[in-house]
């Protein structure tokens, strides 16, 4: 068996190796375009796409029209080139509401070179398979001999994996029957022995009434359980209809909670941001950097639901609400004030959401349950510097010197106090 594994591995890095050659030798010709294209997603993704306008121009044959130098000394930096009076710069300046562009004095020549390599590659039509024509074939340098040379390893291959694979399967056959064959001879005598355990078992009344109770205190224990833990959701993670991520929005980027969910620190509710919140930023951006130049799926979730056409950068008047699934969900009869907890006793969000900003996808954290509440409330302490209890205690005071003192005076009239 040692001898077939080390066969067949061996076979494995034949194949793997074979590969591997054939593939360094189809991609070393495209090293500029690639560098280019590295390049372009880095830097350019955010205001130009191929053949799309975005902020700029589609960039589709534009190195085949403009002169090569020109093209470095405007990528570069487009500024200096419009500051010398360069005909072409100014009247493209113009015709983009003097928006500037990125200047990009770290890139070389070669560099920007890859880049306008990249450009023209893409900008080719590319030939479809079907009736029409036929895909043309990729200059991959690779000679025929090595093609063939390559099919026939594989080949080879296989048909000496298939060979091994049936001698193995006779010998485990084999082994298997010979396994029966004792098993068949063993079972009477394990027969025997359950059927006297058994006998015994049965006949031990005081063993069996133990049992039974053991069972019968198992199955409470469960069922207590169970109900103990109805209506507690800790760790539900629903599907969302956008997928955001706290993980890049409030861990990466440290975007404060406060941004999105203002109503934390002036209600009860935290609330959930309008779309118009995320248009402040995905405006413009639109992580078109990591999707070859294109929206970000989810991105484009929200400019359908707002009606926005990026083409355009106009809103349309179809706007359609965005259907998030509610995940934190206390009981009816259950009272909490976010602001009383955020801003009179400084409570962090994480304090119950968990590590909110490590969340590629949010879930509830934590119980949320009478018993969690109530074990807070018991090790948490009191802030008192701030205006909430500075109150009371002036309160307090004007109640000892015997002064008047109504419910309305200490918040009687405020909303909250009687409606949820």
């Amino acid at each position: 068996m040692r001898t077939i594994s080390s066969v067949l591995g061996s076979l494995a890095r034949v194949v793997s190796t074979s590969l591997m050659l054939l593939f360094a030798v189809t991609t070393l010709h495209a090293q500029d375009v690639k560098e280019g294209e590295k390049i372009f997603k880095s830097k350019c993704t955010s205001c130009h796409a191929i053949d799309r306008k975005v902020v700029g121009p589609a960039l589709k044959g534009i190195p085949e029209t403009k002169d090569e130098a020109w093209l470095i000394k405007w990528i570069r930096n487009s500024q200096a080139l419009i500051a010398s009076g360069d005909a072409e710069a100014v009247k493209i300046f113009e015709e983009y509401n003097k928006s500037v562009m990125t200047s990009f004095t770290d890139l070389s020549d070669d560099q920007i070179k890859s880049v306008l390599a990249y450009i023209t590659d893409a900008s080719k039509e590319k030939p479809k398979d079907g009736p029409g024509g036929t895909a043309a074939a990729k200059d991959d340098n690779a000679s025929m001999f090595m093609i063939l040379g390559l099919i026939a390893v594989v080949i080879l291959a296989v048909v000496v994996i298939v060979v091994l694979n049936r001698v193995i399967r006779t010998l485990e056959n084999v082994i298997a029957k010979n396994q029966e064959a004792i098993a068949a001879q063993e079972e009477p005598e394990d027969s025997q022995r359950f059927v006297k355990f058994a006998k015994a078992f049965v006949k031990n009344k005081k063993l069996v009434g133990f049992t039974v109770l053991m069972l019968v205190a198992l199955l409470a224990v469960g069922g207590w359980k169970t109900m103990w833990n109805v209506g507690v959701h800790e760790g539900y993670k629903p599907v969302q209809p956008i997928k955001f991520s706290h993980q890049i929005h409030a861990g990466v980027n440290k975007i404060e909670c406060q941004y999105c969910h203002g109503g934390a620190f002036k209600s009860k509710n935290a609330s959930i941001p309008s779309a118009n919140v995320c248009m402040n930023c995905h405006n413009t951006v639109t992580a078109s950097e990591h999707y070859n130049g294109d929206i970000s799926p989810e991105i484009a979730k929200i400019y359908r639901a707002l009606d926005w056409n990026p083409e355009t950068r106009t809103y349309g008047n179809n706007p359609k609400p965005i259907q998030w699934v509610r995940i934190h969900n206390l009981p009816d009869f259950a009272y909490f004030n976010h602001s009383q907890h955020v801003v009179v006793a400084g409570v962090e969000c994480q304090t119950c959401h968990g590590p909110i900003q490590n969340m590629e996808e949010v879930y509830q954290y934590s119980p949320l349950t009478m018993k969690w509440c109530v074990d807070c409330h018991k090790k948490t302490d009191i802030k008192s510097d701030n205006k909430y209890y500075e109150d009371l205690i002036k309160a307090h005071e004007r109640i000892k010197k015997g002064e008047k003192m109504t419910a309305a005076m200490i918040g009687g009239l405020e909303c909250g106090k009687c409606h949820y």
